[in-house]
């Protein structure tokens, strides 16, 4: 079987010190680390591509839009990247508004070369986990697209660890009835135990309770 290979993770450099541009992207291409450099913020957004891996290595204060400023635009365009925050001196609100923002690190120029390259490369594995993660959230949500409305409606039954005879009672159904539909679940799912289905349910967001149509969380 053919397999697609993950594209190479690309790490994006803003920053209007051209400088520190060009001195940042040859640490990084000294370890293998394929770059791209902005000047400013909206350079950035016009080239960046979120079908790609990698992080993002941003300075914090910059003339027009600052770092902070293309933190809270990613945010609100869901787009979730690591970020590695670059500034001048140790400013401790911005450092306090980057981190609450969910930044990776916040390094005071001039940066370590050892520091830089450590966050870099956490942010990339970091990238990395979270897309395999909603890959396979994914992949489950179309699994859970198999089941028939009465499979969804006796899921939360079944991740409650009710007996089947007392799902059926609840259902108004015949315990032979709720015995093959368990086994269907469990089947289209891809579990083979109630604690694994318990798991799947919890990673969707599927509440154990006796809602009669239940479907996954969007993510």
């Amino acid at each position: 079987m053919n397999t697609v290979a993950a594209p190479t993770p690309l790490v994006h450099l803003v920053d209007n010190d051209p400088r520190v541009l060009k001195s940042v992207a040859r640490l990084l291409a000294s370890a293998g680390i394929d770059t791209r450099s902005s000047t400013s913020t909206d350079e950035f957004l016009a080239c960046y591509d979120a079908t790609i891996p990698g992080c993002l290595v941003l300075d914090l204060s910059m003339p027009g839009h600052t770092g902070l400023d293309l933190q809270r635009s990613l945010h609100d365009r869901h787009l979730d990247v690591p970020i590695v925050f670059l500034s001048g001196c140790a400013d401790v609100p911005s450092t306090v508004r980057a981190m609450k923002g969910g930044a990776l690190d916040f390094l005071v120029k001039p940066v370590d070369a050892d520091a830089l390259l450590a966050a870099v490369r956490a942010g990339i594995a970091i990238d990395r986990r979270e897309r395999e993660r909603r890959c396979e959230d994914h992949a489950l949500r179309g699994r859970l697209a198999h089941l028939t409305p009465r499979e969804l409606e006796l899921l939360p039954h079944l991740i409650s660890g009710k007996l089947n005879k007392q799902i059926a009672a609840e259902l108004g159904v015949v315990e032979k009835t709720v015995k093959v539909h368990r086994a269907h679940v469990m089947q289209k799912l891809g579990v083979r135990r109630l604690a694994d289905l318990v798991r799947l349910a919890a990673r969707l967001s599927i509440e154990p309770s006796a809602a009669r149509h239940v479907g996954p969380t969007a993510n």
